[in-house]
């Protein structure tokens, strides 16, 4: 008994996490104190923000949120940060939050809306080029309003219930397709295979244009990541004024992600190019022309209530009608009222999805505590504000850039922006270094991050959603499919960073 107790505490320590990534975490919590008392807490500090670069890196291993809040728990113990300068972070992020508590589950129950869009476009666009422009575009322009993450979980919801489907259908579990003949079932089977292999490599590459298209929107506007409104609340621009002062960037990284899809579909590389197979568009529409004429007048109501709810939603945005956070409750009120969804456990489910990392958003607030109580990035930002100011902005754009890739966007967005402000509060530079240097920041932390999954939690969401394993989409492919994206947006975004600013 003595020696199954302490190896149960292994086992449940991290969960099913690889055994040497228990280790290096352990490893991490022990060190810590060591290195506190024996070299100070400037290094302590810098070490315990390459321990959560860390966690973020490898959240496919483990979700962010256990690991990184036990090392943000030890910090606070250690005395790296005090529980107030955490509150103060908190508080000052407030929108932040809100944002993700209320609109993404605001955009839940307008889902049926957005998927029969999607389904819509899917089916009735032959052309895969095209196909592949208006997923991507769609995407942008919905993550221009909307969360990226919400657009994501839509993109993924398309591609579950497709999926899902079809294997269904082609696997007789629902209905024989018509051109199915009974005699000869090996041939089916085996061209199932060959279109299912197709059909996924299709889904593949939609989603991950679409996971695209949501960076392509979300710089552009106040609300499209977590981190533009972080920013404009610092430089206090409403929404217009922050679509202006990104637009100089934005567009022509805009212009040139959509040219870029067409290229990647046009020459069928990175994994791009394949094509819906026959087969697999026969099933779909037969089943959709199918749900169609099951869809009740109950059911015709609710899409239209939700449409409408959709245009109230742009138009509260684009007029700043409220905090982004609270227009995202009056949907959730509206929505659930007007569609009679008025059971608690109905609604709670619509807060699953972005709560933990909502949670895990917290504890990056933490460790931007420890880093402004132990001032650690002051000598490098200073280092660069003291170089010619029009040069500032390109090396804001890439530094911000290269630590976007490999970690979280929202948190290096939020570490310099912080450490911007405080500059002009100390009168190291002038109002308009700020703003160049604000848009600097959000257009380095929105471009480069999505290199990786680790980048943009919409790309880690699909990562690590149900979808991606039947997909075939690995952490890997994701980084192939993403490269001449990441490549060639992150060059127009320092071009026109550089010539703009």
């Amino acid at each position: 008994m003595s020696n199954s107790l302490p190896q149960a505490f292994v086992n449940n320590f991290l969960g099913n996490s690889p055994v040497w990534y228990k280790q290096a975490i352990i490893g991490f919590l022990i060190l810590n104190p060591i290195l506190l008392a024996t070299l100070g807490p400037v290094v302590t500090g810098w070490l315990l923000i390459f321990e959560f670069i860390f966690t973020l890196a490898l959240a496919l291993k483990c979700y962010p949120l256990q690991p990184g809040g036990l090392l943000a728990i030890e910090a606070i113990i250690m005395g790296l940060a005090s529980p107030e300068a955490v509150s103060h972070e908190v508080e000052s992020n407030l929108e932040v939050i809100l944002l993700l508590m209320f609109m993404v589950a605001g955009i839940y129950f307008m889902k049926s809306m957005l998927l029969f869009v999607f389904t819509k476009i899917l089916l009735r666009v032959r052309s895969k080029k095209l196909l592949a422009l208006l997923f991507s575009i769609s995407a942008a322009f919905l993550s221009a309003f909307l969360d990226a993450l919400t657009v994501t979980a839509v993109l993924i919801s398309v591609g579950v219930g497709f999926y899902a489907v079809y294997h269904k259908v082609a696997s007789g579990k629902t209905y024989q397709h018509p051109n199915h003949d009974h005699a000869d079932d090996a041939s089916v089977m085996q061209n199932h295979s060959a279109d299912l292999h197709q059909f996924r490599a299709f889904l593949r590459s939609l989603l991950m244009h679409g996971a695209v298209g949501t960076a392509l929107g979300g710089v552009c506007t106040l609300v499209g990541e977590p981190q533009n409104l972080l920013i404009a609340e610092k430089a206090g621009w409403d929404f217009v004024e922050f679509f202006v002062y990104m637009a100089p960037i934005t567009m022509p990284v805009l212009a040139a992600g959509l040219i870029t899809c067409l290229l990647l579909e046009q020459f069928k590389v990175f994994d791009y190019g394949a094509t819906l197979p026959e087969n697999v568009r026969n099933v779909l529409i037969d089943f959709d022309g199918e749900e169609s004429a099951k869809r009740t007048t109950k059911d015709k109501v609710a899409l239209v209530v939700q449409a409408i709810v959709a245009v109230y939603l742009v138009f509260a945005l684009a007029f700043h009608l409220a905090a982004v956070g609270l227009i995202g409750l009056t949907i959730i009120i509206i929505l659930t009222a007007m569609n009679g969804i008025v059971e608690e456990h109905q609604i709670g489910k619509a807060f699953e999805e972005a709560l933990p990392f909502t949670a895990l958003l917290v504890v990056f607030f933490t460790i931007v505590a420890v880093i402004h109580e132990q001032h650690l990035f002051q000598p490098i930002i200073h280092h660069v504000l003291l170089m010619d100011p029009a040069q500032q902005p390109g090396l804001f754009f890439i530094a911000n850039g290269l630590l976007s890739a490999i970690s979280d966007n929202v948190f290096v967005a939020t570490v310099y922006i912080n450490e911007v402000l405080a500059a002009l509060d100390a009168g190291e530079i002038t109002r308009q270094q700020f703003d160049h240097l604000a848009v600097a920041i959000n257009t380095g932390t929105n471009i480069p991050s999505v290199a990786t999954p680790n980048g943009q939690a919409a790309f880690l969401f699909l990562l690590t959603s149900a979808l991606a394993p039947l997909l075939r989409l690995s952490y890997g492919k994701m980084v192939l499919m993403a490269l001449p994206y990441t490549v060639v947006m992150s060059v127009v975004g320092y071009i026109a960073v550089v010539v703009a600013l």
